[in-house]
């Protein structure tokens, strides 16, 4: 009888906890935003102020009254996805890491750089 409760009172608490992370994922979402430039920098600038851009925009439609934002690893998004439809690692010329947005830059094809920044945004 006691280990019958105990699988129930178990078996309750993994569904309450999965049931938890399930609604905490459903409040939120990746973005991604990809910025080409002829510099470096400019290419590294953009592609976080095109993410931070996207991060409001999605709080906007949401109807979110504030977000969190944190890093979030993406695949590096090339623009020309006919000539590279992947970026290979050896074009990868740095990743940055910043408290709102994990950034992968890299040589492009059409342009000289390209940086692709991913965040995680979560309404609070």
């Amino acid at each position: 009888m006691f280990r019958a409760a105990k699988g129930v009172v178990l078996g309750i608490l993994a569904l309450a906890i999965s049931w938890h992370q399930a609604a905490m994922a459903a409040d939120c979402e990746v973005i991604s935003a990809t910025h080409s430039a002829d510099t470096k920098g400019e290419a590294l600038h953009m592609s976080r102020a095109l993410a931070a851009k996207s991060a409001d925009e999605l709080k906007r439609k949401k109807g979110w009254s504030s977000i969190s934002v944190s890093p979030e690893k993406v695949k590096p998004d090339p623009f020309f996805k006919r000539v590279r439809p992947v970026v290979p690692e050896d074009v990868v010329y740095a990743t940055f890491v910043t408290e709102k947005t994990y950034t992968t830059c890299f040589t492009g094809v059409v342009v000289n750089y390209v940086c692709t920044s991913g965040s995680k945004v979560c309404r609070n």
